[in-house]
């Protein structure tokens, strides 16, 4: 069974809390700060294989989550960091946003990876915070959250050819024929469910085909298999669209072509693909039948290749054709330089802080002002008092006491709520 579509939920490792510790000596019996930090949380990294060629095994399991940060210990002694959560998909596969739909990767080569939720900062124990003024300080930060988000998975075949037609036009006979891929072939709708692909060579050189699956009209909007079939298509580098000259089903070939055209312009990553048009099925055909119909694609500016997958006519001089027009057009990788590895991280946006009201309370919102009071262990006095240096330093008090804050008033910064002293 093969499968281009998944749903996944990833969970990136939480830092590990920092160390208030003292070290204390038969000559120092009050100790000096040598709290360690906490270890980072551990990432989720997308990593692009060849040795899988489907999603299917995300059925299965569809939660992934990175290991935690250690707390740092006493010596200085920092945390381990968290084991790393390496998810393996197949290369050609693009990682979106499950809710906004926005492409956060395409991983198109071997060992191509992505980090798509960073492990939160490891917590700073009170070694860290020890200063001239501040000899003794009993302060530490606590591990910062990882990041958790829904994710898309699509595979997109890579392909240099994508063969494309209606159902039953012979495009697994065309493949089998011309890569010696043997494909199971039946005469109803919908015969290829899942993509086919094959290498086939030229003199010293080769090229990837893929046999696409069928389309309906109104593929573009998702009928039948079409916006699915679309989706793979874009990755070609050339089309080669199949018609059936026998018209075996009754269709005729040249409504046919426009048919299929008006799907392939309507999806916009494939218009203005180059394309080669062939008509298979000769072999039902006297040569009079075919020269008509060469004719009538001709009248419309079609260069049509009339061939039979089943007994080869004209096959091997389509195949050179093919090679020919791949040397004049740029590999992907050609066209733009992609990063082996990138990081994805969810980036805070507007102002440094705000100040409202709410009721009676002062309300400060901003997420630099945020993460500090997220991140400082409250319950001592120490930190407390360093939280109020840091936030005279940030403009936030300053800010406050233009609002009309007066002592007794409570402050609320993220989901902590502090009474203001003077």
């Amino acid at each position: 069974m093969w499968l281009d579509e998944a749903k996944i939920h990833v969970a990136s490792g939480r830092g590990g809390d920092g160390l208030i510790s003292f070290h204390r000596t038969r000559y120092n019996p009050r100790g000096s700060p040598d709290g360690g930090d906490g270890g980072a949380g551990g990432d989720v990294i997308i990593r692009a294989t060849r040795s899988m060629n489907t999603l299917l095994h995300f059925q299965n399991q569809i939660h992934f989550r990175a290991e935690n940060g250690a707390p740092g210990g006493p010596n200085q002694r920092t945390g381990a960091r968290g084991k790393d959560c390496v998810i393996l998909v197949p290369v050609g596969t693009v990682v979106r946003d499950l809710h906004t739909g926005e492409v956060l990767a395409d991983l198109t080569e071997e060992g191509q990876e992505v980090v798509i939720a960073k492990g939160g900062k490891g917590g700073r124990g009170n070694k860290a915070f020890t200063t001239s003024t501040r000899q003794a300080p009993r302060i530490r930060e606590l591990g910062e959250p990882g990041e958790e988000r829904w994710l898309k998975l699509e595979l997109r075949l890579l392909a240099d050819v994508g063969i494309v037609g209606f159902p039953n036009v012979g495009k697994s006979s065309l493949i089998s024929r011309i890569s010696h891929k043997k494909a199971k072939v039946a005469a109803y709708p919908f015969t290829t469910l899942a993509p086919n692909l094959g290498a086939v060579q030229v003199d010293k050189g080769s090229f990837v085909v893929a046999d696409l699956p069928g389309l309906v009209v109104g593929a573009h909007e998702g009928k039948g298999l079409g916006d699915r079939f679309l989706k793979h298509a874009t990755r070609a580098r050339l089309l080669l669209h199949l018609v059936d000259l026998a018209r075996v089903e009754g269709r005729d070939p040249l409504k046919d072509y426009f048919a299929l055209r008006r799907e392939i312009e309507a999806w916009e990553e494939l218009r203005g693909k180059p394309e080669v048009v062939a008509g298979n099925k000769i072999d039902l055909l006297s040569p009079e039948q075919v020269a008509e119909e060469v004719a009538r694609f001709r009248a419309e500016g079609i260069d049509l290749h009339p061939i039979s997958a089943v007994r080869g006519d004209g096959v091997k001089e389509l195949v050179y054709l093919l090679w020919r027009k791949l040397q004049e057009l740029p590999r992907e990788e050609e066209e733009k330089e992609r990063p082996r590895k990138r990081v994805w991280q969810l980036t805070p946006t507007g102002p440094a802080f705000v100040v409202e009201k709410d009721g009676d309370v002062f309300v400060v919102r901003g997420e630099a002002v945020e993460r500090l009071v997220r991140r400082l262990d409250l319950t001592t006095r120490d930190a407390q008092e360093y939280l109020m240096e840091r936030l005279e330093r940030l403009g936030v008090m300053a800010a406050l006491r233009r609002r009309g804050l007066k002592e007794g008033d409570t402050v609320r910064i993220g989901g902590v709520e502090l009474e203001y002293q003077e």
